[in-house]
Parts: structure tokens; sequence; C-alpha cells
């Protein structure tokens, strides 16, 4: 959320941010709002100093044993103006907050211009394509042929977009995650957590899914829940109204499902593991000063980056234009895989730094140097999502023979086995 204070004396600043991300929201409406609030801040604090005098005025009649009648009769008539203006504030303050929790993040200055994914700039690539010396197949062809994924039954157990692994396939998900997790906490020092699966609204809202994108979530009305798109949700309300009152930064990672109803149009792309309803992800959430957030930032990426280049993938990161940006991000990345199969590039992580704007939603604070509660930065990133690297490492990793060749930093994981084989009957659903 942005401040308003700032909105009203930023008004152009705001508004050119606005312009840069393509936003169509109404800020006069928002300012007139804010205007028509600060008038009945201004009106009933006069009434209550009519109504201070007006009683210590009472009190100096009774002293003087004379009759107050008229006084108090009055005072009564200002206490019942008082609160019929109270609640016209009360009722202004929502509409204002409502308004502006659809006011998006306002874009860095270091955030390219643009108006969508067309628009993003690479801004470097590590590794290149290699060639195979075969047609090299789709991460389908080869999970059919290896047994490890039912997706016609994941579709009867609940609807298209579900996977449902099997065997090799739901070990590997499993060590990759294992993989990841370790690699963050002891290499890069996070703090693992473990949090429910589902949210309430005040949680969503707190870091920006709602109320703008109450439709593309599962949810759970009767109880105020969701299941939760990413685990950066239940990470980062962790603190939701506290100050957090040890030292900065504060990290942590965290392993979850994901669901997302919006899953995109029917097509090639939905096929598979590309985009799905549910899928697995280790999340990196960071607590930090806001003079350090831009630093943070690019040792998050840093950090997604690493997961990468331990598993010998073909990637590339992006600079997300204003217009491609997430509702919530000051400034994000978006780092691809390279996938031979799809003969593109796929998004396993998104890094971004909201600064203040989740932490006044969620009213996150820290302690300055100078022992004042103000409001800290937020960072997140996906170190990584697990169903295109899947797809990335059955792809860029398949032989000849149709087997899978697994990369050295995860062979631990898989009790020592280096390939992926073609099951066994019994191995199979």
């Amino acid at each position: 959320m942005l401040d308003i204070k700032f909105i009203r004396e930023n008004e152009q600043a705001a508004r050119k941010a606005l312009e840069r991300r393509g936003s169509d929201v109404n800020l006069n409406e928002v300012c007139r709002v804010d205007s028509e609030r600060r008038r009945l801040v201004t009106e009933v604090e006069a009434l209550k100093q009519q109504r201070n005098t007006a009683s210590e005025e009472i009190g100096r009649l009774k002293k003087e044993g004379r009759d107050t009648t008229a006084q108090q009769g009055a005072v009564k008539t200002l206490g019942g103006n008082i609160a019929e203006l109270d609640r016209l504030l009360r009722d202004k303050d929502e509409q204002l907050e409502k308004l502006l929790l659809y006011i998006p993040n306002m874009p860095h200055s270091s955030v390219p211009d643009g108006k969508s994914s067309q628009d993003n700039v690479v801004v470097r690539t590590e590794g290149a394509p290699h060639s195979f010396p075969f047609q090299p197949r789709t991460h389908l062809e080869i999970g059919d042929n290896l047994g490890i994924f039912d997706f016609a039954r994941a579709g009867r157990l609940s609807k298209a977009g579900f996977p449902l692994y099997v065997g090799q396939g739901a070990k590997l998900e499993r060590a990759l995650i294992r993989f990841m997790i370790d690699l963050h906490v002891k290499k890069h020092g996070y703090l693992e957590v473990s949090t429910p699966f589902v949210c309430n609204s005040a949680a969503m809202t707190g870091t920006g899914q709602l109320p703008k994108m109450a439709d593309d979530m599962y949810s759970i009305p009767a109880d105020d829940l969701y299941l939760i798109p990413t685990a950066e949700v239940p990470v980062t309300n962790i603190y939701r109204e506290e100050i957090i009152e040890r030292p900065l930064p504060v990290k942590l990672v965290a392993y979850s499902p994901c669901f997302r109803r919006e899953a995109g149009a029917a097509g090639k792309e939905t096929r598979g593991l590309i985009r799905v309803h549910q899928f697995d992800k280790v999340e990196m959430v960071k607590f930090v000063e806001p003079e350090t957030s831009y630093d943070e930032l690019e040792a998050l990426v840093n950090n997604a980056e690493d997961v990468l280049r331990a598993l010998g993938l073909v990637y590339r990161v992006l600079a997300l234009c204003a217009g491609d940006m997430s509702f919530a991000a000051a400034k994000c990345y978006d780092i691809e895989l390279w996938a031979p199969g799809q003969n593109a590039w796929l998004e396993v992580s998104s890094c971004s730094n909201f600064e203040s704007f989740q932490a006044r939603r969620a009213g996150i604070r820290y302690r300055n140097k100078k022992r004042k509660a103000e409001f800290v930065h937020t960072l997140n990133g996906s170190g990584v999502a697990l169903a295109r690297l899947m797809v990335a490492i059955l792809e860029n990793y398949q032989l000849a023979d149709g087997s899978v060749e697994l990369p050295e930093a995860i062979v631990p994981y898989m009790d020592g086995d280096r390939r992926l084989e073609k099951a066994t009957a019994d191995a199979r659903l």
C-alpha cells in the first residue's frame, strides 16, 4: 500500500508511476476522498475543541453556583454532532483504505519502461543450449516413457491442471525440495520455516493478493481461508502487525505447494507441467532495512541462480518492465530456464523488492538506528518453482535411449541413483 501522505504530496509522481504501469486506477477519486476525509477531521476536531471549552465553562459556572442548563444543552448538541461526524469519518477512512488497496506499487527508477513481457530486458544469460544427436523429446514424452507421472488419473482425482507424480518422479520432486532447502539454509544463511498452506483474508491482503487477485485463488469462504498461491504469503505474514526486534536482515525459506486457479487458456503450454493449478515451490523471503533493500535484491537473485548453477542448467535473468511487474513489486527480476523439448524459455523464479508496500499493508515494522519504529522493506524470490524445474531437468538431461541422467548435485538426495530409467511393472500405477 502506498502512503496517502506521499500521494498527496507527490501527486504527479504517483500519476507518472501509474502511467508507467498501465494502471487504470482513478487517482482523482483517491485524492477527492482524501480531501473529504481531511475536511471531516478538521470539522470534528473544531467541534471537540468547542466542547472542551464549553465543559470548562460549565465547571466554572457550577463553582459560582450559577445555572448551567443552557450550556449543558449546548454540550449535548455538540456531542451529537461529533458522534455523527465520527461516523462519517469512519466511513470515509474505510472508503479511502479500499481505494488505496487497489493502487499498485510504484516502479523503481531503474525498472525499464514497457507494457508487456515483450519489453522485458535480458540482463544476462548463463550457459548455452547444447545440441542433441537426436530430436529432443518433451517432458511429457519422457515422463510417459519412464512412468513418472500420470496426468489422466490426476484429472480424474481433481481436474485438468493438477499433476500426479509416481515412483521416481515423486522421489525426484522430493529430492529437489530437500536439495534447495539445504542449499539456502547451509550456504545462504536462511532460516527454514514450515507454514500453514492456507491463510486468512488479512494475510492475503497484507502481501497484496487481495483484493485485486481474488478470482485467481482457491478459497474456503465459510472459514475465511484461501489456499496459498505462494509461500510468500504465510512467510511474510509471520511478522504481521509486529515490530521486528531482532537484527536485520531476517532471511526465511520455506517449501509449500502453491494453488492458482488461473492457468491460461487451453493449448500447448497448458499440457503437462508447464502451467498447472498446483505446483511445489521453495520460497525465500527477506525483511531488510530500507537503505539495503536493493543490494539485498541482487543477493536474492544470486541465491536463486545458485540452484540452477548447481544443477548445471542453462538460464537467463530478465529485468521486468514496469507494465509486466506484479501488483506489489517495486522492482522484479525473472529467471527463465531453457527447455529444449519445448524449444522455449520457462520462468522458474521471480525475485522482487516490494520496498515498504507489503509492510504498510501488513503492519510490519522494525526499529531503525534511532530505535524508532518504521516500516521494513520486504523481498521474496522463488528458490525455485519445482514443476518447470522438473521440465528443464528431464528435457536437458535426456538420453537417446529415453532415460535421464541426473545432475550430480541431486544424486545424494536420490539415494545415489544417477539415472531415471523406465519403471518396471511393480514401480508403476
